[in-house]
């Protein structure tokens, strides 16, 4: 599936400091190695659909916390 989204341009300048943290990072050291734009939506994607597959994972249990916190009762 494609997905286009519109984000605030600050937002979008916030983020990309994170991801600018993650240059040097490698696969062994996380997940999925230095983060894009487009890796970083979709490994929080694929964390939601944990929380429906594997709710008890830590990664599907964080997001659900995650979307709890803002006013999700799930």
């Amino acid at each position: 599936m494609k997905l286009t989204i519109e984000i605030r341009d600050e937002d979008a300048a916030l983020i990309r400091e994170l991801l600018e943290l993650t240059k040097d990072m490698d696969q062994g050291r996380c997940s999925h190695g230095p983060l894009t734009m487009k890796r970083l939506a979709s490994i929080l994607l694929e964390d939601v659909a944990l929380a429906m597959r594997r709710p008890g994972s830590w990664e599907g249990a964080n997001m659900l916390r995650v979307l709890q916190a803002h006013g999700y009762v799930l």
